[in-house]
């Protein structure tokens, strides 16, 4: 797998701003997209991504592997996702700790799970099977929490930081989803960054958020709003302590020009540049 150190902050491709991407020669800079939009044979959204790809590295980040349903991933699915990843050759690739199907049925939505040894090793047999399937290192994402389950045995950091030994893997550190878990499971967001395995770390997000609208004490990962001035401090506090690595910004509502994006990406590329 190409992680080439030139990668530094990317943005999110949207369709608005094709053009805009293509042109912009921002240093560092990348585009990631869910593969699921661009897992065709051809037509106008799989030409423009190549033909962004053409100047810019992509990254996939994936949102229906299901990796930590109790199944293994749906082989036709890898299929297409390889045949995109062969296509267009991405630097990094990544997916959720979730799971989104049962019993063939997909639910749209990202949903949480007991952390358990028996699900310790589903998810590491799934994990691992995708990467043999894809030939490649994949990333997982820590995920956004607003309901307690009762029945975790082991912590979140500790979970991952067990995929990560046991299959190689990669984790794909999002600080808005520490940020807002921390705020609605009330927990030390600091103290979560701090722990984080460090080494393992291929990708980091970030994002905005919202309060609940229903008027629940709950911050939303709603991907709608420029970045909360506390995540910008832990996500500096994080890279105090392991480094510069590919940041992405998030932003999949409320869309602003790409040149307000931009000035988001420049912030977080200028804290990368100091770092190195």
């Amino acid at each position: 797998m190409n992680t080439s150190p030139t990668l530094g902050t990317g943005l999110g491709l949207k369709a608005d701003h094709y053009e805009a991407a293509y042109d912009c020669a921002a240093t560092g800079l990348w585009f990631e997209v869910h593969p699921e939009n661009y897992m065709i044979d051809g037509g106008p959204r799989l030409a423009w991504l190549e033909t962004v790809g053409s100047r810019h590295p992509l990254s996939l980040h994936g949102v229906s592997l299901s990796l930590a349903a109790d199944c293994p991933p749906d082989t036709e699915h890898l299929t297409r996702l390889k045949a995109l990843i062969d296509r267009v050759q991405p630097a990094l690739v990544s997916e959720h700790l979730a799971w989104s199907t049962w019993r063939g049925q997909y639910h749209p939505d990202l949903l949480p799970f007991p952390r358990t040894e028996e699900a310790l090793q589903c998810i590491t047999d799934n994990i691992q099977r995708t990467q043999d399937f894809l030939g490649r290192r994949i990333a997982i994402e820590n995920p956004s929490h607003y309901v307690r389950l009762n029945d975790h045995t082991v912590s979140e950091i500790d979970f991952l930081s067990e995929l990560s030994q046991r299959t190689g893997c990669g984790l794909l550190l999002d600080i808005n989803n520490v940020f807002l878990s921390a705020h609605n499971m009330g927990y030390d967001a600091n103290a979560y960054v701090d722990e984080f395995p460090g080494s393992a770390i291929m990708e980091i997000h970030l994002a905005g958020h919202s309060a609940d609208p229903g008027g629940a004490p709950l911050l939303i990962d709603t991907h709608d709003a420029p970045i909360a001035e506390d995540v910008w401090a832990l996500y500096q506090r994080l890279i105090q302590r392991v480094g510069p690595r590919p940041t992405l910004i998030e932003r999949d509502d409320n869309l602003p020009p790409f040149a307000e994006l931009l000035l988001e990406r420049d912030r977080a590329q200028a804290l990368l540049e100091g770092m190195s």
